[in-house]
């Protein structure tokens, strides 16, 4: 997700210029402003043509979006999905962003993805999307194909925080694939935070996030603060009025290893 900025953004309306920010606050535990544009870039590492595309369910799965309609999911408002299927996908319209029905905890998820073939914009501002973990930790999902922005907002970014370990995007218009480990935060029982949340990310089968730490809820310009939760959320997916396409959407909760589901 990003907003475009106007009066301190390093504008991006000129695309010969880095896109990002030198006014925001730094990120804990680095030198660099959230969206900053001068920080590394990540290297381009070309994926594999196969990975997880159009897996199929574990038995133990739950199946988000078969392409067929959107019983499992709802409005950011609890209301009726106005985005559009056709052709085994479902494609964002300008009507908000959507999310589940049903809340999940730690988790296992696959979900495939694909920006618009014909390109129309540039940095933030061409095929953007995310997945929204618990309504408040994103993963960015955004065309990175020859296609430079701040680096903590490219595609399988930590959203404002962590950029991805290396660029491992496909093309305009390729479906891609993101399999995603979540671990929630754990709070004792007077309240205090034992453990921050963590996400494992492989973008096509490219390992870009590996049990990495999130700093508290993402979001443009700032860092959320961690509030505590009952472990559990929903999982959204939004709309920036790029019509982003989304396909073989699956969830699994993580289990202990002596039995019974992570709390």
């Amino acid at each position: 997700m990003a907003a475009i900025g106007v009066a301190t953004a390093v504008q991006a309306a000129d695309p010969q210029k880095k896109e990002g920010y030198t006014d925001t606050p730094l990120i804990p535990g680095t030198k660099w402003h959230i969206h900053d544009p001068d920080r590394p870039v990540p290297p381009m590492v070309t994926p594999g043509q196969h990975f997880s595309e159009m897996a199929d369910a574990p038995s133990d799965a739950i199946v988000l979006f078969d392409g067929k309609d959107f019983s499992k999911w709802q409005s950011q408002t609890g209301g009726e999905v106005k985005w559009k299927i056709e052709s085994g996908y479902m494609e964002t319209t300008k009507t908000g962003r959507i999310r589940t029905k049903d809340q999940f905890g730690d988790f296992q998820m696959h979900l495939e993805w694909a920006t618009p073939e014909v390109v129309v914009g540039h940095g933030q501002g061409r095929g953007n999307n995310g997945v929204n973990i618990y309504g408040k930790y994103e993963i960015q999902v955004l065309d990175s194909y020859n296609n430079p922005t701040y680096p903590d907002g490219e595609a399988a970014a930590l959203y404002g925080q962590s950029p991805p370990l290396v660029n491992a995007s496909r093309g305009p218009g390729q479906w891609q694939t993101y399999d995603i480990i979540f671990e929630g935060a754990r709070w004792n029982d007077q309240g205090e935070m034992t453990r921050k949340a963590m996400v494992t990310l492989f973008h096509n089968g490219v390992a870009v996030h590996n049990r990495r730490e999130l700093l508290g809820g993402t979001n443009h310009r700032q860092i959320m603060p961690y509030k505590k939760d009952d472990g559990k959320g929903f999982i959204e997916l939004y709309e920036h009025g790029n019509p982003v396409r989304f396909r073989n959407i699956w969830i699994r909760p993580l289990h202990e290893y002596d039995g019974g589901e992570v709390k």
